[in-house]
C-alpha cells in the first residue's frame, strides 16, 4: 500500500505539535482490521489533544480523532469482512492507539461495528462519539427506569455535540427537555431540536441547602462542577443525572441527602471503554428508536481533511454550535 496522509500529534520540548505526515500502515498500532477512513468529526476530546490545552494522550505520537468510519479495506479476523461498511468510536483511539484523522486506520477487531441498517458513514460520523454519548446516557438512564412521566430533562452544556443530541433524542421519546445554555445566540437553535424552554446558565439559582426544590426528574450533565452539585440539589425522587463532561470542573461539592432521601441515581457515563455487547445495543437504538430527528441541524459545520488543523479552536472557544463533521475520504 502507498504512503497516506494522517493528522499526527507529538510532544516535542513539553510543547504538543499536530501536523500532517505521510505515513503507512507499519507507522500505525497494531490491529486486525484496517479500514478506508471516509468520515470523522472533531469532538470537545479532539480540540484538546490537538492543541494541547487537555492532556488526552498517554502516549506520543498518534494519529488523532476519537472516531472514523469507512470501509473495510481487509481484516484477518473473520467476524470482519473486506468490503464492509463499519464506525468505530471511542475505545482507546487518539488515547493510546492511533485515531481515525487518517485515510487509513487500523484496529482490533472488537472495536469494530458493522455499520446499523439505516445509517451509513456520514450519517454515523454526523452523530458520532457525541451522539454515541448521548444514547449511552438515556440508555442507561431508561435501564435505571428514567421514563417522561417522571418529569422533564434537563440537559447542561446544551448547545455542544453531546447535549444537541441528547435534546433530540430525548424530546423524540416524549419527554420534556430544558436546556441550560450560555449562549443567547442558541436558544432558537436548541429549541428548534425539541427544547420546550432555555434556561440562561447565568439565571440559574444555585442555592446552598443540601435538598433544594425538586425542579427535574432527571439530568444530563456536560459541564460537571457547581453544575452538577446543583443538579444533585434539585432532581427529584428516583431521578437519574448522567454525568459525561467536566468543563465546568472536576470537583463536586454535595451531600448524601439527595441519594439517601430522595434516591438520586448519579450514573457515570464513560463511552470510550463501553463494553462491546452494550457498545451494539446502543448503536442499534441510534439507528432505530433513538434516531435524531434534526440531526442535518445539528450538524452545523463541515470541513474537509486538509482544513482539519484550523477547526479544532472555535470548539476550544465555546464559539460552535451542534457539530462537526470531518471529510476524510
Amino acid at each position: 500500500m502507498k504512503p497516506f496522509r494522517a493528522f499526527r500529534i507529538h510532544e516535542e520540548n513539553k510543547k504538543i505539535v499536530a501536523r500532517f505526515e505521510e505515513l503507512t500502515l507499519d507507522d500505525l498500532s497494531p490491529g486486525e482490521v484496517v479500514v478506508r477512513v471516509t468520515y470523522s468529526g472533531i469532538n470537545y476530546k479532539d480540540a484538546l489533544a490537538a492543541t494541547g490545552t487537555g492532556r488526552i494522550l498517554r502516549r506520543y505520537p498518534l494519529v488523532g480523532g476519537i472516531d472514523f468510519a469507512g470501509i473495510v479495506e481487509s481484516s484477518s479476523d473473520a467476524r470482519v469482512h473486506a468490503g464492509e461498511s463499519v464506525l468505530v468510536t471511542g475505545c482507546a483511539l487518539s488515547e493510546t492507539h492511533d485515531g481515525g484523522y487518517a485515510q487509513f486506520a487500523r484496529v482490533p477487531a472488537d472495536w469494530v461495528i458493522a455499520m446499523p441498517p439505516g445509517l451509513d458513514a456520514r450519517a454515523a460520523m454526523s452523530l458520532g462519539t457525541a451522539g454515541f454519548t448521548a444514547a449511552l446516557a438515556i440508555h442507561l438512564m431508561e435501564r435505571n427506569d428514567q421514563s417522561p412521566g417522571g418529569g422533564p430533562i434537563v440537559v447542561t452544556g446544551a448547545s455542544g455535540g453531546v447535549g444537541s443530541i441528547a435534546i433530540d433524542m430525548l424530546s423524540a421519546r416524549g419527554y420534556e427537555v430544558i436546556a441550560v445554555s450560555g449562549k443567547a445566540q442558541a436558544v432558537e437553535y436548541l429549541k428548534s431540536l425539541g427544547a420546550a424552554r432555555v434556561l440562561p446558565r447565568e439565571a440559574i439559582d444555585y442555592g446552598s441547602k443540601p435538598l433544594e426544590a425538586a425542579q427535574f426528574g432527571g439530568a444530563i450533565d456536560n459541564v460537571g462542577g457547581k453544575t452538577l452539585a446543583w443538579l444533585t440539589r434539585t432532581v427529584g425522587f428516583r431521578g437519574n443525572i448522567a454525568s459525561i463532561g467536566l468543563v465546568g470542573g472536576a470537583q463536586l461539592e454535595t451531600t448524601v441527602m439527595p441519594f439517601i432521601l430522595r434516591g438520586v441515581n448519579l450514573l457515570g457515563i464513560n463511552s470510550s471503554a463501553t463494553p462491546r455487547a452494550l457498545r451494539l445495543a446502543v448503536w442499534h437504538r441510534i439507528a432505530t428508536d433513538l434516531a435524531p430527528r434534526h440531526l442535518a441541524r445539528i450538524i452545523t459545520r463541515t470541513v474537509t481533511f486538509a482544513d482539519l488543523p484550523g477547526a479544532f479552536a472555535p470548539l476550544i472557544e465555546g464559539s460552535i454550535l451542534g457539530r462537526t463533521l470531518v471529510e476524510i475520504g
